[in-house]
């Protein structure tokens, strides 16, 4: 490795030459990484795995790949020799638009720790041209852009492949995108993205719209785009199909290649499905079996032995369904298929409930991957039990040896050693690591009582609040108190999420600070998400905040106590800024809807205090911090459950029984609010809080209030916020993604 340094950083200079502007430095430094990431093996072993998602949310990667090459520092001290700050490099790179929220961020730490583990694994997915959307504010609302991320300085190769893929009115011309996926001891494995030939930028005209139907131009342009039209959600089975498509193909050629029988395929490969969107990949793995000359009932059995899959949602709407007319349309070819897979289901098990096609002639994607794969786990305690005893009942009892439980972790190297470099740094130190060990994290409780210590961990807290001010007032032109308390709530925006109870917390402070009721210390509410297109209620709810947090911002009674402020476009890099800044977590999800969250456990290894209820991975983490160092709320996942079985819960009666809900929710209808918003979207929300909130908001938020004050009231005594900050960090170890991946080898891959 020393010699690589060296070479790395002799190359660099070669090709920066003496006074290199930021970017061609920027340049000389992708170049230098890439040739040396080039020379590294690939990890080989027994069998491979094959991760196939929808979507790999990947971050900014210089940082990454020189952690993982031993060379970050000499080449932060050759940047500051040129004059240049790491900052301004880290600024120029273009980050990958290639994932939503917690989804695509799982697999690329689990990409990340594969690596690391020196496991053979690849991942397999989608290059999007404009990704989800660039996210802009106009008139206290959310509008979408396409997110143009592709560059001529990149960490992907393209990749000539020599196949096509035949749709019913038309042919596909794939092309393939590579990206070089390394580990700590000099070995890498790759993330495969595959590409339109014929895909066209410049049929986008006006925000995110274009031609839907023209496939051949449009396939690979966004991520999830709008289904709220026939022609939408036929794109995304397009998507989808194209995706498994190469994907199973590739496979199989690999496959060969490395000399491999076909009729023992599981034996060399596993395939882990992550979520639904990749479903179509069991079907077209047997079809393509099948043209390499394998009997059908056989094909079955062995793709029922290779694929593994991934539940990540217990919510209806991401259980894709599609109907059978769809499915002839974009894959008449396996329609066949997937009735002799409903034939065979049923053999199995008549009952409706576990049917592959429905009575309604619906295809149900996850009851095929349970059915026909040798795996099914969810990605918490909590989220497996409920799949388990509810959601999937009558699956475990069929299958009960297939279900398991992997909770989630997330990758260290991001989200502590590039991301808070003075923290990790320091815990280095105070720990005697020579190298990076996640389990050792646990040896910090020993300075619990360390006053030394306790103000080392609080000074570094301050120091990121300070960079995350900088900034956001940079960026967006909003001066913070890097003094306040940094209440934080960042993830995609979803009712069940219930970013909407925050804004009622924020109603009720905004009236208690104008009552009198000053706060000990400011408080500043950090909001970063975005809104699917076509899902106007949660823009609805962006809307609100944006309007409380212009409304605060012109109260000059309030704004020195309180502030709002909404990150425009929130992203990895967004993330890799305000988590090691922030004070308070918020995963205040609805009881049994959140199935694991991993921003929970970024916050908590940072040093932030989780707020929130029993829900997801906040349960394990509960578990291990012990009550006196989280703060938990609300309703349990039984009560949830419960009020949803006996569809007893009516948000009106929660209004018209409390007075202070009342006020708060009136609020949103009042002549402050409608002198700064938009009357229809400001009343429509009202209206969907007051006679439907499916996601019970009103259940929860008296005991929210009254345990945020709580939390608030606590952080004025430091040395034992201190304490309870320590706790949380030390405790973190069980959420790095290698113990998840670990885990997923042990029970699941067996890669050897």
């Amino acid at each position: 490795m020393t010699f690589m340094r060296q070479e790395l950083i002799q190359d660099i200079r070669n090709a920066a030459g003496c006074k290199p502007t930021a970017g061609t430095l920027y340049k000389a430094i992708n170049r230098a990484v890439r040739k040396q990431m080039a020379k590294l093996e690939p990890v080989v072993s027994k069998r491979k795995l094959y991760y196939i998602s929808a979507e790999f949310l990947l971050g900014k990667m210089l940082t990454s790949n020189l952690i993982h090459l031993h060379a970050l520092e000499d080449v932060k001290t050759l940047v500051g020799e040129y004059g240049w700050t790491w900052k301004e490099i880290q600024d120029i790179e273009q980050e990958p638009s290639l994932g939503n929220g917690g989804l695509g961020r799982l697999a690329a730490c689990f990409l990340d720790s594969i690596a690391e583990l020196n496991l053979c694994g690849d991942g397999i997915g989608l290059y999007y041209h404009f990704g989800l959307f660039e996210q802009r504010f106009l008139n206290h609302k959310q509008t979408e852009l396409p997110n143009a991320w592709i560059d001529t300085v990149s960490w992907f190769d393209r990749v000539p492949v020599d196949f096509q893929v035949k749709l019913p009115r038309c042919t596909l011309q794939p092309v393939r995108y590579d990206m070089d996926v390394i580990g700590f001891d000099g070995k890498k494995n790759r993330l495969h993205l595959f590409d339109v030939e014929s895909v066209e930028e410049g049929i986008v005209k006006e925000g995110i719209q274009f031609d839907k139907t023209d496939i051949r131009r449009n396939l690979t342009l966004f991520l999830y785009p709008d289904d709220s039209d026939e022609q939408g959600r036929l794109l995304r089975i397009y998507q989808q199909y194209f995706m498994v498509a190469c994907g199973a193909h590739m496979i199989l050629e690999e496959q060969k290649q490395l000399g491999h029988d076909l009729h023992r395929l599981y034996e060399h490969a596993v395939i882990q499905i992550n979520d639904t969107h990749p479903s179509l990949i069991i079907p077209e793995l047997i079809y393509q079996l099948m043209q390499e000359g394998i009997r059908m009932k056989e094909a079955v059995r062995i793709v029922e032995k290779t694929c593994a899959y991934t539940n990540h949602t217990i919510l209806a709407e991401a259980l894709e369904t599609w109907p059978m007319s769809y499915l002839e349309t974009v894959v008449p070819h396996l329609c066949g298929i997937l009735q002799a897979l409903d034939t065979a289901a049923d053999q199995r098990c008549s009952a409706a409930g576990v049917a592959l096609i429905d009575a309604d002639n619906r295809m149900h994607m996850a009851h095929m991957d349970i059915h026909f794969g040798k795996s099914v786990n969810g990605v918490a305690a909590l989220h497996t039990e409920i799949l388990k005893q509810s959601e999937l009942h009558a699956f475990y009892e069929l299958y009960p040896k297939k279900f398991k439980n992997k909770t989630n972790g997330i990758t260290f190297t991001r989200w502590l050693h590039a991301c808070n470099t003075q923290l990790y740094t320091y815990l280095m130190e105070l720990l005697h690591m020579d190298s990076w060990q996640d389990e050792r994290l646990a040896e910090l409780h020993a300075y619990a009582q360390d006053a030394d210590v306790i103000a080392h961990l609080q000074a570094i807290k301050q120091e990121k609040k300070r960079e995350w001010c900088t900034h956001i007032r940079n960026k967006q032109r909003v001066a913070i108190n890097p003094n306040s308390i940094f209440d934080t709530q960042v993830k995609r925006l979803h009712e069940y999420k219930r970013q909407q109870m925050n804004a009622l917390w924020i109603i009720y402070k905004l009236k208690e600070i104008r009552k009198g009721n000053l706060p000990k210390r400011p408080i500043t509410c950090i909001f970063g998400a975005k809104a699917a297109p076509a899902y106007t209620i949660a823009k609805d709810i962006i809307h609100v905040l944006l309007c409380l947090q212009d409304i605060i911002e012109h109260d000059a009674r309030v704004s020195p106590y309180l502030q709002v402020c909404f990150i425009e476009n929130y992203n990895v890099s967004e993330a890799e800024l305000i988590i090691p800044a922030s004070d308070i977590s918020e995963q205040i999800s609805l009881a049994s809807k959140e199935a694991s969250g991993t921003g929970n456990m970024k916050f908590m290894l940072n040093g932030a205090l989780t707020l929130g209820t029993r829900d997801g991975a906040n349960v394990e983490i509960a578990d291990l911090v012990e009550e006196d160092n989280i703060y938990i709320f609300g309703k349990s996942s039984e009560e949830v459950i419960a009020h949803y079985e006996k569809a007893d819960y009516c948000s009106r009666d929660y209004y018209e029984q409390d007075a202070l809900l009342q006020e708060l929710v009136d609020y949103l209808i009042g002549e402050e609010m409608l002198a700064t918003g938009d009357r229809k979207s400001l009343h429509r929300f009202y209206q969907e809080l007051l006679n439907k909130d499916w996601f019970m908001t009103l259940l929860d938020t008296r005991e929210y209030i009254a345990c945020k004050e709580q939390m608030l009231k606590d952080y004025e005594n430091r040395k034992l916020w201190g304490r309870k900050m320590l706790h949380n960090i030390a405790c973190s170890s069980f959420f790095s993604s290698k113990r998840t991946i670990e885990d997923y080898d042990r029970d699941i891959w067996n890669l050897g």
